[in-house]
Order: C-alpha cells, then sequence, then structure tokens
C-alpha cells in the first residue's frame, strides 16, 4: 500500500497539495501514482508565472512505461517549480512528498483547498484504481 500523508490534500488525479500556510501550496504528484508511472525519466515543468484554473494541464510526467498529464488542482499563479527534478526527475520516485514536489503556488481562493480530497477519500480513489 502507498503512503497517504494526512497532512496533504490531493485530487483524483493524483496530485497532491500542501498548504504552506501563507496564501501559497506546494504541489506534486502522490506516492500511488508515482508508484503506479514506474521509474521516472521525466517531468516537464511548467513555466513561473503562469496562471493556472483548476483542472488545467500543467506539464508531463514520462516513465520507461507511460506519459502522464499533470492537472492543476487548484486555480492560482505558479511562483516556483523544482528545477532540481530536469537533472534528477527519479527523485519523484524516492521522494514524491519531499524532495519530489513539482512546483508552488499562490493560491487564488485558499477555500478551494477544502475542496480537495483529506487523505481517506485520496484513499478510496487510490484503491479504486488497484
Amino acid at each position: 500500500m502507498s503512503t497517504i500523508p494526512a497532512n496533504l490534500r490531493y485530487n483524483d488525479s493524483h496530485e497532491w497539495v500542501l498548504d504552506n500556510g501563507d496564501g501559497t501550496v506546494t504541489i506534486g504528484i502522490s506516492d500511488h501514482a508515482q508508484q503506479a508511472l514506474g521509474d521516472v525519466v521525466f517531468v516537464e515543468l511548467p513555466e513561473v508565472g503562469r496562471s493556472l484554473e483548476k483542472g488545467d494541464e500543467f506539464g508531463v510526467i514520462e516513465s520507461v512505461k507511460a506519459a502522464s498529464d499533470l492537472y492543476a488542482p487548484l486555480a492560482g499563479e505558479i511562483i516556483e517549480v523544482n528545477e532540481a527534478l530536469e537533472d534528477a526527475p527519479e527523485t519523484v520516485n524516492e521522494a514524491p512528498y519531499e524532495d519530489g514536489w513539482i512546483m508552488k503556488v499562490r493560491v487564488a481562493d485558499t477555500a478551494s483547498l477544502d475542496e480537495l480530497l483529506d487523505a481517506d477519500g485520496y484513499r478510496a480513489v487510490a484503491d479504486a484504481d488497484d
């Protein structure tokens, strides 16, 4: 069973969201998603400064098995991307909730965090995938 930290919120497309407490969030993909993908070989990072609407495609993650689009779990402006993934995309496999984060976003409406899945809700989504 993959790890599903209780302090994060989740999208049903397997992105996780960490509320940084200052109107910004950190976003990555779940442990479940990286396990399903297999060895990650490339992460297409979005552009800093880009505005996203919830559900917008913001990048692609490629593994030896498949390529998967990444979707914005909420609306906001990208303020930082994890450039370390350009040289070490496997970090997404090794530490999906720590060093494997993909981007940081200034959230348009912090109340939208409440619309995301909690750990139990995401566990049901992940279990349905298996």
